[in-house]
């Protein structure tokens, strides 16, 4: 049977094709394991659940290629690996999405009616919210389809209601009227979190209100805001209660301008003296900080604003105007009146909704909220026992800043999409009955007039019960038992307190009794940050975004993946660049004309009938692959062998040490290293050398055996990086019919065992390869043709001689060498040679020599050499390295010293023999 692949690499024919096949075998569908199944390590990873309404970026591609890698290598240790995918139901995205449709048919929500936009909502969920789950199949997400959520699923719904009611009844939840983030354009209250501060320039202006009791002209106060439309809410003067100035003014009243309202001047340590006239106007309806100085001085608070951030009846003449309207109007109107006194330049924070970018009106309103402190306390602890651990470590501190810094989480949404809040008004008593169904009647009057909350939660609420929630809680399951705490959360810097820290303060909370222990997840890894490749923010206002899907398509899923796992080191940005992705496309090619070079060298075998797959396929059936001479042909082994096979199992043995810190970009080095430069590259150029027709059977037989053996341990080596290429070549290898439906099912390399490391071949080879490339440079210096060999003289001792002559035929093949011959005298000093510690090597070749360019050559090489011997000097004599660097560390550095010390001695031989 013929295993020849297409000769051209073209990713876009084979990709889908795996994508599909994967979901429908239902591959990655994880079984929950029995009370008394045999016990094997188990591993879970919650996906952050994107937005129904999204798509996926290249930041999310990062994020999905990340786990996806460390989910396919834990699969493939034979660990029982649960990815749970979902997705958000995003409450202002998606309300806000609908709303738009609708309003372009000339309806509005409240038209409708909120069960009527509720049904409209999930029949546009429905029709749009599978895009983004069609984007992970198209990436190869290998998560469990089958257990796929949506947040608004009926059983996660009642599961949120539970944990709300639950915090109720301890006192955590509770209902207030008090400050908060308004966003009139999302219509609703958004939390802190929501809301992005940008440094504008504005203005201070500068207001002289009128003191009660004084005669015309005779007193005023000048106060200092930056926002001089809220004072037609002002209910006090503030000024500090040391600041002299204003001694003489405590206990007066002064007028409002414009309304002329009287309010008290009242003392009270907020006022700084230093910012502006020290005086200020307290509004405590539309500002925190004169909130809760109203709350301290028993103030009215008077509310001028609608929800859309237009002046309400409160407002007097300014009503139905604007807030922004209303400020230009009420300037003019100060100026007119000769109240006010100066308008300044000023710097300040402005906070914008983070969806809507519109500016948010700090707004008094009724509320419902958490108790923060409580829950903040337990989640400190856990980071601080290392329950929880924070990749790169440094994101801990960033942690416990914010959380040491908590204020309450105002969690009630004012908007129709969401899991509504569980809490009945009474019309006729005006009590609140928080329940888990809908009470029958009021419990304090007996009333049957209730109606329910009209607001719904927060999104991050709900996200923040997923990782016990998606288990089965309330319920006490066997996979919440399995499963519960997951293993490791992957996710980016921008979400660290939306949703890593809560479900940290949740999770503690509600699972405190869980036998392996409450906290959500082991280990947060934060990635990188994916810029452009000038290493600016993508964004859509810069046209800089780059769409996953385009660049896959144009490149192949798995280039694009390997390219972000080469780049993504723990606390460094990527800045992402087609070409290096042009680069690891070409390792695509790479790979597959290897394949393609290893089945026509099988069909020629099995044409011959020196050695079918079919060998290999009974031999290797679902085994892991194994450094041990008997796992491969049997025979003894050539040099190239011993080397290759010690070269996979320290690779390995790397890649796992690797993806075990979350270092991506090592493990992905570690395997384009192994895979080109020295399987591709050296292996199997050497190997081709025992496959001629006219090479002995047993021999041939010994050569394809090991090569095949090889080649199907590098695909599984290679596969959690690049998915769609391993699984069309090993699939190919078993002629379409494996023992298992899929290479992310076999058995992952495993870190070798002491006996599998082979150092002397790794030694000997060393040298091998160090005489084929020294000739190969004087070949390209000395322009000889491709085809011209020429003879090469060579000094060594007598075990590299030895080792040289069991290796001729590689020498000559791969360096087009025409004869070797050994000399007994050193050839350091012999133009045009070579030398390093264990040889000195020249090609004989009829050229004149340009005596100037090999001098200038062996300066820069001794300069190379005394900066390099120097630097090693330097170490050395550093007590302070020695004691910290390891003991193979500090011999490595010394042994390289000596080495160092002679390879000078002959490039100042061979300076001084051209003088």
């Amino acid at each position: 049977m013929s295993h020849e692949l297409p000769k051209a690499y073209e990713p876009g024919a084979i990709e889908q094709r795996w994508a599909d096949y994967w979901v429908a075998e239902k591959l990655f569908a994880t079984k929950t394991p029995a009370p008394g199944d045999p016990p094997r390590p188990v591993f879970t990873l919650l996906l952050p659940p994107p937005n129904v309404t999204g798509k996926l970026h290249m930041g999310h591609m990062l994020n999905h290629t990340e786990m996806d890698i460390i989910v396919r290598w834990h699969r493939m240790r034979g660990f029982t690996t649960l990815w749970l995918p979902g997705t958000d139901h995003a409450g202002i995205a998606t309300q806000m999405m609908v709303e738009r449709q609708l309003a372009a048919e000339g309806v509005k929500r409240r038209d409708m009616g909120r069960e009527a936009f509720i049904a409209r909502v999930w029949q546009w969920k429905q029709l749009y919210g599978w895009a983004i789950q069609q984007q992970m199949r198209r990436l190869g997400d290998s998560v469990d389809w089958e257990r796929e959520y949506f947040t608004m699923d009926e059983r996660l719904s009642q599961a949120v209601v539970e944990a709300f009611v639950r915090l109720h009844e301890q006192g955590l939840i509770y209902r207030g009227k008090y400050i908060v983030n308004w966003c009139p354009r999302c219509l609703t209250a958004i939390s802190d979190l929501e809301v992005v501060h940008e440094e504008t320039l504005g203005k201070l202006y500068e207001i002289r209100y009128a003191l009660v009791g004084e005669k015309s002209g005779g007193g005023t106060i000048t106060v200092a805001t930056t926002r001089p439309e809220t004072m037609l809410g002002d209910t006090a003067v503030a000024v500090n209660p040391t600041d002299e100035r204003y001694t003489h003014l405590h206990g007066k009243r002064a007028i409002v301008p414009l309304i002329n309202r009287e309010v008290p001047i009242i003392t009270d340590d907020w006022a700084n003296p230093e910012f502006g006239t020290g005086a200020v106007k307290v509004t405590p309806a539309h500002d925190p900080n004169d909130f809760q100085i109203g709350l301290r001085h028993l103030l009215p608070q008077i509310d001028v604003m609608d929800e859309a951030g237009r002046i309400n009846e409160n407002g007097g003449p300014y009503a139905g105007h604007d807030r922004f309207e209303a400020r230009d109007k009420i300037v003019d109107d100060l100026r007119a009146a000769g109240q006010l006194v100066s308008v300044k330049d000023h710097v300040l924070a402005i906070g914008k909704c983070d969806r809507c970018k519109t500016i948010v009106e700090p707004k008094l309103s009724t509320q419902w909220f958490v108790k923060v402190a409580p829950l903040a306390e337990k989640a400190i602890e856990a980071v601080m026992r290392n329950d929880v651990a924070f990749v790169p470590e440094n994101y801990s501190k960033t942690y416990f800043e914010w959380m040491r810094n908590i204020h309450d989480w105002c969690i009630s949404r004012q908007l129709w999409w969401g899991h509504r809040i569980p809490a009945w008004h009474c019309r006729d008593c005006q009590h609140i009955e928080v329940e888990r169904t809908q009470p029958e009647k009021c419990s304090k009057c007996n009333s049957w007039k209730l109606e329910q909350d009209v607001d719904v939660l927060d999104t991050w609420f709900s996200s923040g019960l997923l990782p016990f929630t998606t288990l089965g809680w309330p319920e006490r399951t066997r996979d919440l038992e399995v499963f519960y705490p997951t293993s490791l959360l992957i996710t980016g810097f921008d979400i660290l307190f939306f949703w890593v820290a809560r479900m940290i303060m949740l999770g503690c909370h509600f699972m405190h009794g869980h036998p392996q222990g409450r906290v959500p997840f082991q280990t947060v890894y934060i990635h990188s940050l994916v810029r452009d490749a000038e290493r600016q923010k993508m964004s859509k206002t810069k046209g800089n975004v780059l769409d996953p899907i385009e660049v896959s398509e144009k490149y192949g899923t798995d280039a694009v993946r390997f390219t972000l796992a080469a780049m993504a080191a723990p606390g460094t940005d990527i800045a992402f660049n087609e070409s290096r992705t042009e680069g690891y496309r070409a390792f695509a090619n790479k790979i597959w004309n290897a394949a393609r070079f290893m089945f026509m060298n099988v069909d020629r075998a099995a044409q011959a009938g020196v050695w079918s797959l079919e060998e290999f396929q009974t031999r290797r059936i679902a085994a892991e692959f194994s450094g041990d001479a008997e796992c491969l042909a049997g025979e003894p082994l050539s040099l190239e062998d011993r080397w290759i096979v010690s070269r996979f199992n320290q690779t390995a043995q790397q890649v796992g040490d690797a993806l075990a810190q979350y270092r991506f970009h090592e493990a992905a080095a570690v395997v384009y290293e192994f895979f080109w430069g020295e399987f591709c590259d050296w292996y199997v150029e050497l190997v081709k050398l025992r496959l001629g027709d006219e090479v002995a059977s047993n021999t041939r037989r010994a050569a394809l055996a090991n090569l095949v053996a090889l080649f199907e341990g590098a695909l599984r080596l290679l596969s959690p990086f690049m998915p769609f290429i391993t699984e069309e070549i090993w699939q190919a290898l078993y002629d379409g019919k494996p023992p298992l439906k899929s290479i992310a099912l076999a058995a992952y390399p495993q870190a070798a065992a002491a006996g599998q490391i082979d150092l002397p071949a790794e030694a000997e080879f060393a040298v091998l390869r160090d005489l084929i490339v020294s000739i190969r440079n004087i070949r390209a210096e000395l322009k000889i043709e491709t085809k011209q060999r020429a003879p090469v003289e060579i000094f060594a001792d007598a075990a590299t001689r030895r080792l040289f002559e069991e290796n001729r035929l590689a020498v000559e093949k791969l360096a087009g060498v025409e004869s070797m011959a050994f000399v007994e005298d050193s050839l350091a000093k012999a133009a045009g040679a070579r030398s390093t510690t264990r040889f000195d090597v020249r090609m004989i070749y009829e050229k004149p020599m340009d005596v100037g360019a090999e001098r200038e050559r062996l300066t820069k090489e001794l300069k190379k050499l005394e900066t390099e011997l120097a630097n090693a000097h330097r170490q050395l004599g550093n007590e302070q390295f020695l004691a910290k660097a390891p003991a193979n560390v500090v011999e490595g550095i010394r042994r390289r010293e000596g080495e160092l010390n002679v390879l000078i001695a002959k490039a100042r031989a061979a300076l001084a023999a051209l003088r």
